[in-house]
């Protein structure tokens, strides 16, 4: 999101933890360095790296980091990018309170070099799901033993993650973005997350912005004037990608289900395809040299899909307009 006075997806709200952390913990790992590929891209230098500053955090605020830090999703992310992308830039991704003015919320920095994650927003975070595993039926592709206070924490920030990340590579790797920024930062944290983690970190996403769009109320003219969707537009996103990336596994929990509308579903697969096919062919150009391999063969898949999934859609769309 832009570094703005504050609004990843318009939460405002304060929220209570607590235990004692100590120290400052610097985590992110990869493998080796490896080289550019494609005209233009950047040698290696760049390194993804994770950072808590424990002693910037209140009382209120340490179980949700300490949740956070132990589940290793914030490693997990910069791992990947590390392994598969060639940076021009480190990129460091602080877990502190020590953070721009009227930052209050998840930011990235307009250089890609940054990203900020304040504690009082794990702490949010943290506290909308403890309200949500009280209140809102478990979706049938979450394990029911992760389906707690901490499982729906850790997954929903591994794809507020995910976001900022799309945001630090559109912007270190001056990425062509035909639309908004916004759009196309919710799109890398499906994008990263279905495709290398599973279905649970957009099932999280989905439901705290579920929860979140429940606590706005009435739309107001910021909020359609706003740079983001609106909250509740992103809940069917999250929810029409991952459907749509998989529908013999996910379209009987999801739509059958009640979470995503049928008037939705039948575009999700050519909508994931094209997601899919245009994340793998705006990073292949930067792909490091060992994980090239692995990326121009998930590229040509997913184009492949791509081609597949239009065509599909195409002989059902007088259908799907009709309503028949």
């Amino acid at each position: 999101m832009p570094n703005t006075a504050g609004h990843w997806c318009g939460a405002r709200r304060a929220l209570v933890g607590v235990l004692l952390l100590a120290g400052v913990v610097v985590a992110g790992c990869g493998t080796g360095p490896g080289a550019a590929r494609g005209p233009g891209a950047a040698a290696r230098s760049g390194r993804v790296t994770v950072v808590y500053e424990d002693r910037t955090f209140g009382p209120r605020e340490r179980e949700a980091v300490a949740l956070v830090r132990s589940s290793r999703v914030l490693e997990r992310t910069a791992d990947w990018v590390n392994r598969a992308l060639v940076l021009p830039h480190d990129l460091v991704v602080k877990v502190t309170a020590a953070v721009p003015p009227g930052v209050t919320d998840a930011v990235t920095q307009p250089d890609g070099r940054t990203v900020f994650l304040p504690p009082s927003f794990l702490a949010e975070i943290q506290e909308a799901s403890a309200r949500i595993v009280k209140t809102v039926p478990r979706p049938s592709p979450f394990p029911a033993s992760a389906y707690d206070t901490g499982g729906l924490t850790t997954a929903a920030t591994e794809f507020v993650l995910g976001h900022e990340m799309g945001h630090a590579l559109q912007r270190q790797l001056v990425l062509a973005n035909l639309g908004l920024e916004e759009d196309a930062a919710d799109g890398f944290a499906s994008f990263y997350t279905v495709n290398e983690v599973g279905p649970v970190p957009s099932l999280a996403a989905a439901m705290l912005f579920d929860e979140i769009a429940r606590k706005e109320g009435r739309l107001t003219l910021e909020n359609l004037a706003s740079d983001h969707p609106v909250t509740q537009q992103r809940v069917f996103t999250f929810l029409c990608y991952l459907e749509g990336s998989d529908p013999a596994a996910y379209r009987r929990p999801l739509v059958d289900g009640g979470y995503l509308p049928k008037s939705r579903a039948p575009l999700c697969p050519q909508a994931w395809a094209m997601l899919d096919n245009g994340w793998w062919t705006q990073l292949r150009p930067h792909f490091t040299e060992g994980y090239r391999a692995q990326g121009d063969a998930a590229q040509v898949k997913a184009r492949a899909r791509l081609a597949a999934e239009t065509e599909a859609l195409a002989e059902r769309l007088d259908e799907i307009r009709t309503g028949r």
